[in-house]
């Protein structure tokens, strides 16, 4: 739902209206660009088109505007990849798509500006409690969704029965969020093939 916030600003002596949602997609991009503690108030003032000031008055301060950003990042995120994997009716058809659906977020201009979670992820022995318990949970419930899929694709018959899924789970885990760092850096040669071996380890 959208809606418009009137913080109090001194520039001119009037309230600068913006719209909260545009407002956190803008500083979703800096937090998946430089983290969290790498981001500066400066950067998102920027970002945001806010004074300092104003995101404050909106948003308390730094760590309150990153868990909003979270919550919506991750969000939209798993709301994507269910709509991508809903045509495929196999646990095998719906991985092959979710792995496709990560290189995708790894390329290009995406891909540079990198996973919010994955990020999160690296820096998660200098973020306080809660901070840490989201990204953990976060990165649990993707686990949790590889599992389920590869139990589907085991009683559907296209993963093979005699794999262990809490490891194939926990391998497939480590390749989506791997893609998501080399994205970082440069794009991913050949998808396909990538793909093609990756699946390899369900046979």
């Amino acid at each position: 739902m959208n809606r418009t916030f009137t913080p109090e600003t001194k520039e001119r002596g009037r309230p600068r209206r913006f719209d909260p949602d545009q407002a956190l997609d803008q500083a979703m991009l800096v937090f998946r660009q430089k983290g969290f503690h790498a981001a500066s108030m400066a950067d998102l003032s920027a970002a945001m088109n806010l004074t300092a000031g104003s995101i404050y008055k909106a948003f308390t301060d730094k760590r309150t505007l990153f868990l909003q950003v979270f919550e919506r990042y991750t969000s939209q995120r798993n709301a994507d990849l269910r709509q991508r994997l809903q045509p495929y009716a196999t646990g095998r058809e719906k991985l092959v798509e979710l792995l496709r659906f990560y290189l995708d977020s790894a390329h290009e201009l995406e891909g540079r500006r990198g996973c919010l979670v994955v990020g999160s992820a690296t820096e998660l022995q200098v973020l306080d409690t809660e901070l840490s318990a989201l990204v953990r949970h976060a990165v649990s419930r993707n686990k949790a969704f590889l599992t389920a899929l590869l139990h589907q694709g085991q009683q559907d018959g296209s993963v093979a029965t005699g794999i262990n899924v809490e490891a194939a789970a926990e391998l497939m885990l480590c390749i989506t969020f791997g893609l998501r760092v080399v994205g970082k850096i440069e794009n991913i040669a050949d998808r396909e093939a990538t793909i093609k071996l990756a699946m390899k380890l369900l046979d």
